[in-house]
């Protein structure tokens, strides 16, 4: 009778441990389900970045790189406006690819640059039909030449130059050097025919114009169409700079640079 009694017991022990066994084993599939969802999501790009690698023209597993490299070093150093080609480029993998990067670059850059000349001319034509019979600054407020200025942070610097000038091209170069002083430098570029924006993006790729400068406003690049003559009265020789702080404009000499 205890033998009996025993085997019984074993054999109740077996049955409730199966399925005891039975849910370990489930739980331990589902978790490694959800592993495998959650690697895919991580590789699958949400609407919002697929609509974006098209604009930048860039394939899912390009993008997918892009994201790699901004969570290393690159996301760290620069800034978040950081370009998915710029990313690329820098990070390239053989010299290829760098050129590739480099021209879909230049593409685009070329593309916004003639964007923003566009704009400026249609900007400076509505100015000229909305408001023809004012001037631009009130010249009765412009100080004297021999007023001591000093560049600040919130000033915008008005250069006005041409091509094949050596003393624009050197007060262009001490200019250049006061950038991250002043809230943007505007530069007139006089003795191109107007709507010629090719000779103006090659005079300022010849003058080390950075692209980026052009993208953010902090240099903007105008054809000067008479603009000297309204400021100054026709008193103005190329080259010539003037600062602008709010409504005021005056006259900033080489020597304050």
């Amino acid at each position: 009778m205890s033998n009996q009694w025993k085997l019984a017991s074993l054999i109740l022990v077996l049955v409730i441990s199966v399925p005891a066994f039975a849910v370990e084993v489930s739980g331990t599939q589902v978790k490694e389900s959800d592993t495998s969802v959650s690697t895919t999501d991580e590789n699958t790009l949400t609407p919002s970045e697929w609509a974006r690698s098209r604009l930048w023209e860039l394939s899912e597993t390009e993008w997918r790189r892009y994201k790699q490299l901004m969570q290393g070093i690159r996301g760290s150093i620069s800034p978040p406006t950081i370009s998915p080609i710029e990313v690329l480029g820098i990070h390239a993998r053989d010299q290829d690819e760098r050129r590739r990067y480099a021209e879909m670059w230049t593409r685009a850059m070329r593309e916004d640059v003639s964007r923003i000349l566009a704009f400026q001319r249609a900007y400076d034509e509505a100015g000229k039909r909305l408001y023809p019979n004012e001037q631009l600054i009130d010249l009765d407020r412009l100080p004297s030449a021999d007023k001591t200025n000093f560049l600040q942070p919130g000033d915008r610097v008005l250069f006005f130059t041409r091509p094949d000038c050596s003393a624009c091209d050197a007060l262009l170069d001490k200019l250049l050097k006061h950038i991250d002083k002043v809230a943007a430098i505007d530069i007139y570029i006089a003795g191109v025919k107007a709507g010629d924006d090719q000779s103006v993006r090659d005079w300022a790729a010849a003058h080390a114009i950075k692209p980026e400068w052009v993208r953010s406003r902090r240099v903007t690049l105008n054809h000067e169409a008479g603009v000297l003559e309204r400021l100054t009265q026709g008193k103005g020789e190329i080259p010539y700079i003037l600062r602008r702080q709010g409504k005021d404009l005056s006259v900033l000499r080489a020597s304050e640079l």
